[in-house]
């Protein structure tokens, strides 16, 4: 029972980690020296079903991958929990950002949940500068609450 309790704590932990994560590499990887590859999802209208950016859900599924073979192998330990809180993010973060706010899949238009509305403007905020300077909005689940408001 406490095993499974600290597993537990590892993963929500973890998942939680993710958001502090995702908005520094967003901030100095993605806006800095691997611009090139996430700069064509700020181009309005993109007219491909894949962007150079998608690259990045290998960059970070990798650790995920290996954390669970490393957590499995010769037996299930710790490193498999940070795997998995790891994936629940890659997972939320597709659902979010990819589902939701890019509707490259046409499953939640019409949400009427303020937070997720909130999530969708400081998204847009986030994409009204084409160029990697003056970015705003790194995050994906914490964004600042004036745009939670109506």
């Amino acid at each position: 029972m406490v095993t499974i309790l600290l597993y537990s704590i590892v993963t929500l932990a973890t998942f939680l980690l993710m958001e502090a994560i995702t908005w520094l590499t967003h901030k100095y990887i993605m806006h800095g020296f691997l611009w090139y590859l996430h700069k064509d999802h700020h181009q309005p209208k993109y007219p491909h079903v894949f962007e150079k950016n998608d690259a990045f859900f290998i960059i970070f599924a990798t650790p995920s991958i290996l954390l669970f073979y490393f957590g499995a192998v010769p037996s299930l330990n710790f490193l498999f929990f940070i795997g998995l809180g790891i994936f629940f993010y890659g997972v939320t973060y597709f659902l979010i950002h990819d589902v939701l706010i890019h509707q490259r899949f046409k499953w939640f238009k019409k949400t009427k949940n303020k937070y997720l509305i909130g999530l969708r403007k400081a998204h847009k905020v986030h994409h009204k500068h084409l160029g990697k300077e003056e970015g705003e909005c790194f995050g994906l689940l914490y964004v600042p609450k004036k745009h939670h408001k109506k």
